[in-house]
């Protein structure tokens, strides 16, 4: 080959190597990874980004219903009128709070006022036979002494404590009627010292209790076994729900439970399942679901609405992060993890159960791995409009 021929060869292979697309320019940026977003701390700052890291959490699912606070049937005292009367006034209302033994009502007892008659007549025979049975013994004392001198005959004797024997039994039976009497008249609320001068008696609260129903007006005439009050213990309640059938399999009596009210929102109270219904109602679909309550300081009212949360058999401790932090990109479950002081890294996960705002973290995520919570949404607003200027 002649040299002319060596200089246009290697002219024409230097010039190939240089030819434009060959390899990249000095200075050219790098590619854009689309996982990646980066936010400056002003703007972090801005959007309140808060950070919090993935652990272990016990999470417990719980069955979640609606129900209402009831009195227990069995501490529900039903108050009746013991006899026909004339109401003569009333002393407590539906609402108020009453005390064991508390007068509730007084009545102008017809029957009371009969049986006072008839106690006092008894009572007066009573006396009469005492006043019999003493002349009799008496008497007895000096046939003894007659008969030791031989002035009376054995028989007179005899006839004499006889006699004396029989108003002894008289006496007995006579007392047997007056106790009678005077137990009947304290039953129906008439002591002893208003036996002669009134015939009100008093009916009283049979334990402490609120009073639920008053079905009471001055004046009114009753007869007996009328119920007058319904007074509740209200230290122990019921709480209520009805739950579904398909959720009838996760509740079993003995379970506990957590009642939470309105009222006192920042206070949970513990109770235990108590009955569950073996039939549905046929209009809902639902079962009757009851939960024991201690409300010792009875801040727990009747009727009021409540949440009852029953925990059901999960419950495993597991990789959890705040529910509010997964976000929801292009049909996949996304949290963002921080890199470094302003760069943030979208990582897929996959999500098992959400309890309580807590989300179960199968697959993803790491136990301490840095993840966005509040700005989350705004960090996923930034990453979806960099993929819009790239397409």
């Amino acid at each position: 080959m002649t040299r002319a021929s060596l200089i246009l060869l290697l002219g024409l292979t230097l010039s190939s190597c240089s030819a434009p697309g060959s390899q990249p320019a000095a200075g050219a940026a790098p590619k854009h990874d689309p996982t990646v977003v980066e936010l400056g701390m002003e703007a972090q700052k801005n959007v309140g980004l808060t950070i919090v890291q993935a652990s272990q959490t016990q999470l417990t699912e719980y069955l979640h219903v609606a129900g209402t606070v009831q009195p227990i049937d069995s501490r529900v005292g039903h108050v009746s009128a013991l006899s026909t009367g004339r109401l003569h006034e009333i002393l407590a209302r539906a609402g108020d709070r009453v005390a064991e033994g508390q007068p509730l009502a007084r009545l102008d007892n017809i029957e009371a006022g009969d049986l006072a008659a008839q106690y006092l007549s008894a009572r007066a025979d009573l006396q009469k036979l005492r006043i019999q049975e003493a002349a009799s013994a008496r008497q007895a004392e000096r046939s003894k002494s007659l008969a030791a001198i031989g002035a009376i005959s054995q028989k007179e004797l005899e006839f004499a404590e006889a006699e004396r024997q029989a108003t002894l039994e008289a006496i007995r039976a006579q007392q047997s009627v007056v106790a009678g009497l005077d137990a009947k008249l304290k039953r129906l609320g008439l002591p002893e010292a208003d036996f002669q001068t009134s015939s009100i008696t008093t009916i009283r609260s049979p334990f402490s209790g609120v009073v639920i129903e008053a079905h009471v007006a001055p004046g009114e005439v009753v007869d007996s076994g009328t119920e007058l009050f319904s007074v509740a213990d209200l230290s122990e309640v019921w709480v209520q729900a009805e739950v579904s059938g398909r959720d009838l399999g996760r509740v079993q009596v003995g379970q506990p439970a957590l009642i939470s009210v309105d009222t006192y929102p920042d206070e949970r109270f513990s109770g235990r399942v108590s009955y569950v219904s073996d039939a549905l109602d046929p209009k809902t679909r639902t079962a009757r679901v009851r939960c024991v309550v201690a409300n010792k300081d009875w801040r727990l009212k009747m009727d009021m609405f409540a949440s009852v949360d029953v925990p059901t058999t999960f419950s495993r401790k597991v990789l959890a992060v705040p529910a509010a932090a997964v976000q929801q990109v292009a049909g996949k479950s996304v949290v963002f993890v921080r890199e470094s002081a302003e760069r943030f890294r979208a990582r897929n996960v996959q999500v098992g159960r959400v309890i309580d705002g807590q989300a179960e973290i199968v697959s993803g995520l790491a136990t301490g791995d840095p993840v966005v919570l509040q700005g989350s949404y705004h960090l996923k607003a930034v990453l979806l409009s960099e993929e819009l200027k790239e397409e």
